[in-house]
């Protein structure tokens, strides 16, 4: 996962050299590509395990592909530095050098010295495509860079003025945000939930004959068919697609071409959508400049909404799971109506007890993805003028929702939805017993009187039945007309509801 504890990415340091950047000099791996800012930032920010998720810095990768590529077409950066810079990018978007990006999600609100790690691994790259590798840069270059130079001039690669080349963190980052968030919604989180969705439509179809007890406010209520009740849970998980569908929306504007405060100062006009048209052919996203850079910048509305439509799916999942584990209780002194797959023992002490583990992993999940919504919600509502500065956490919890989201769903799917079974005597017994059944004479005989005939059953532990002949109210044959369960599962023509 990208913000686990055990994420080794500084790895192990064998050697210095000396980098500067404008606050002087400073040592560095000798190994490592990254150069001066990057190295402070390690320094002053050892806060935590968590490091900048790897989507994040992919993202950011392909912005300074596309910038690249655009520059160049513009006449602002020289074509064989400009390529050698797209290559290099590529090379670390395609993450081929995630090793190279240790820095902590716990740093500047803007992302800054994320995206100067980006450049300056980028830029070391590009220099050495063009100059071929120094002696202190590690063996496992990518194998389609270009080939060095054959001029004696050394090629300079600066990460600022080359690699940042129009472009500020404070519209890099946000459109990176919002890049890693879009490819994991359509290459992980959608997919992962129409695989759900599919495996409870199939088992609609599987339990469209069972009927059974339904239930309101853990009561016994009038009965459905377990094949109604899944077919529920399907369509709630279709709203809340609908929801994420209609969020992405926002998430496809990018703020890329807005520079330091959504003026676009330092960029040339055609710059940002440029760049947004070049990220949305190679990523095959719907992404566009948005048109309003400041509030890009200074805002995180389309986040926010989209962390609302994955709240929003936690919220339906807990309810499907929570159900599903009722009716899966027991195996004896539960509701007990149906198996749940047994996947692994559930006790270190009682032999032979399985419990409903991915019930319970997928919950937890959902309850995590709460209170990353409560996180977000503060977070975006702290920017102040032109930049909100909450960015990484935002970018943390919002990828790390998705994710979870994805992997408990389809972990759900495979290890417990796709093998739920029912326990067609039992789902029948009780059934038998429910003195809801009751309801389908109250249009025959009124309201208080069935409630009496529900009422004596209950209290003289006898049949629904029973209670009735004994009242007087029905006759046999009435009884057994009127009191079948399989009718009460639509409207009825000439029945009125209470």
């Amino acid at each position: 996962m990208t913000n686990s504890g055990d994420d080794t990415r500084a790895g192990p340091v064998h050697g210095t050299r000396i980098e500067s950047d404008s606050f002087g000099a400073i040592e560095v791996p000798a190994s490592a590509l990254w150069g001066a800012q990057t190295a402070r930032s390690l320094h002053f920010f050892a806060i935590g395990a968590q490091r900048m998720p790897l989507e994040v810095i992919h993202a950011l990768a392909w912005v300074k592909w596309a910038a690249a590529l655009v520059n160049r077409d513009l006449g602002l950066l020289e074509a064989t530095s400009a390529d050698a810079i797209a290559t290099a990018a590529r090379q670390v978007a395609e993450g081929h050098f995630d090793g190279q990006f240790p820095l902590s999600v716990w740093q500047t609100g803007s992302g800054t010295q994320s995206n100067m790690n980006v450049n300056e691994v980028v830029a070391r790259l590009a220099a050495a495509a063009l100059n071929g590798p120094a002696n202190d840069l590690p063996e496992d270059l990518p194998e389609d860079l270009p080939e060095p130079a054959a001029a004696a001039v050394v090629r300079q690669i600066h990460p600022n003025d080359d690699v940042n080349r129009g472009q500020s963190s404070n519209d890099v980052f946000p459109t990176a945000m919002h890049i890693a968030v879009a490819l994991q919604a359509q290459d992980v989180l959608l997919p992962a939930l129409f695989e759900l969705r599919t495996a409870l439509a199939s088992k609609v179809d599987e339990f469209k004959a069972v009927v059974k007890v339904g239930r309101t406010h853990l009561q016994d209520a009038t009965p459905v068919t377990l094949g109604q009740e899944f077919g529920g849970y399907e369509a709630q998980l279709g709203l809340c697609q609908t929801a994420l569908i209609h969020a992405l929306a926002a998430v496809h504007t990018l703020a890329i071409g807005g520079t330091a405060v959504g003026t676009g100062m330092n960029t040339h006009p055609l710059f940002g959508a440029g760049v947004a048209d070049l990220l949305a052919r190679q990523l095959k996203l719907p992404l566009t400049q948005a048109t309003n850079l400041f509030a890009a910048m200074a805002g995180h509305e389309a986040l926010v909404a989209f962390h609302a439509a994955l709240r929003m799916l936690a919220i339906a999942l807990t309810k499907i799971a929570n159900d599903i584990r009722l009716m899966g209780s027991g195996p004896r002194a539960g509701l007990g109506e149906l198996h749940l797959p047994e996947n692994e023992p559930g006790s270190s002490i009682m032999p032979g007890k399985v419990n409903p583990t991915q019930v319970e992993a997928l919950t937890m999940v959902c309850a995590q993805v709460m209170g990353h919504d409560a996180a977000i919600g503060f977070a975006a509502s702290q920017g102040q003028f032109e930049l909100n500065v909450y960015k990484p956490l935002i970018a943390l919890d919002t990828l790390d929702s998705a994710r979870l989201l994805a992997d408990a769903m389809r972990s759900f799917t495979r290890h417990c939805v796709a093998g739920i079974g029912v326990d067609a005597a039992r789902v029948a017994a009780l059934l038998q017993a429910s003195l809801m059944l009751v309801t389908a004479l109250a249009p025959h005989i009124g309201y208080e009187r069935a409630a009496q005939i529900a009422k004596a059953a209950h209290a003289q532990g006898i049949s629904l039945r029973d209670a009735a002949l004994a009242n007087g109210a029905v006759s046999a044959e009435q009884f057994d007309a009127w009191v079948d369960a399989r009718k009460m599962l639509a409207p009825q023509v000439g029945a009125e509801a209470g």
